[in-house]
């Protein structure tokens, strides 16, 4: 099975992470798309992210309703700092049956080269890249496991939710019912 990996904190899942996964779905033989939830990501540092498990539960809550996307804590369970190449790997070893792509924005192409092991993400995985609205400038883009997405460009942000639950305004239509259900419940992010 051909499985797309959308990596990401999910502070929280919001629409824009589930149009672009499922512009994923409609325009690449992707049969499934996992949704890794990153407990610790290298590259970010946040005082206001949520506990995995809680990142976790929202993700699952929000993709329910959809057979071909899938929650996946595997880095849960792996050494922190995560790594993508290291999940990836992991991943491999323990599904042979599958190919793995790497679900990413045009932002973190540009980004790429200071990923451990860049290049064999690129080697031996492959990309799906939606742009973002940026310039491409990295001649990343030019790479033959690159594969470019055209997705809606959203400018949903995960800070941005947060900033309206912390100022008590909604959220409404930025997350689905669920999540927004379960913020609200659990007193999420004030």
């Amino acid at each position: 099975m051909n499985i797309g990996l959308f990596f990401g904190s999910f502070n929280p899942i919001h629409h824009g992470h589930l149009i672009i996964a499922q512009a994923v779905l409609n325009q690449t033989g992707v049969d499934q798309i996992w949704f890794i939830v990153s407990p610790q990501n290298p590259h970010k540092k946040s005082k206001s992210l949520l506990h995995e498990f809680d990142r976790l539960d929202l993700v699952e809550r929000a993709i329910a309703d959809n057979f071909a996307f899938k929650a996946n804590d595997i880095e849960f369970h792996l050494p922190r700092p995560s790594y993508t190449i290291d999940t990836l790997v992991h991943l491999s070893e323990r599904h042979p049956e599958h190919e793995f792509k790497l679900i990413l924005g045009g932002d973190n192409l540009e980004q790429l080269t200071s990923w451990k092991n860049y290049d064999k993400i690129l080697d031996f995985f492959g990309l799906y890249v939606y742009p973002r609205g940026e310039e491409p400038t990295s001649q990343l883009w030019q790479h033959k496991n690159v594969h470019r997405i055209d997705a809606p460009v959203l400018h949903i942000s995960a800070t941005y939710i947060r900033t309206c639950i912390q100022q008590g305004k909604s959220i409404k239509y930025l997350v689905p019912d669920q999540v927004e259900a379960l913020i609200a419940q659990k007193k999420f992010y004030l």
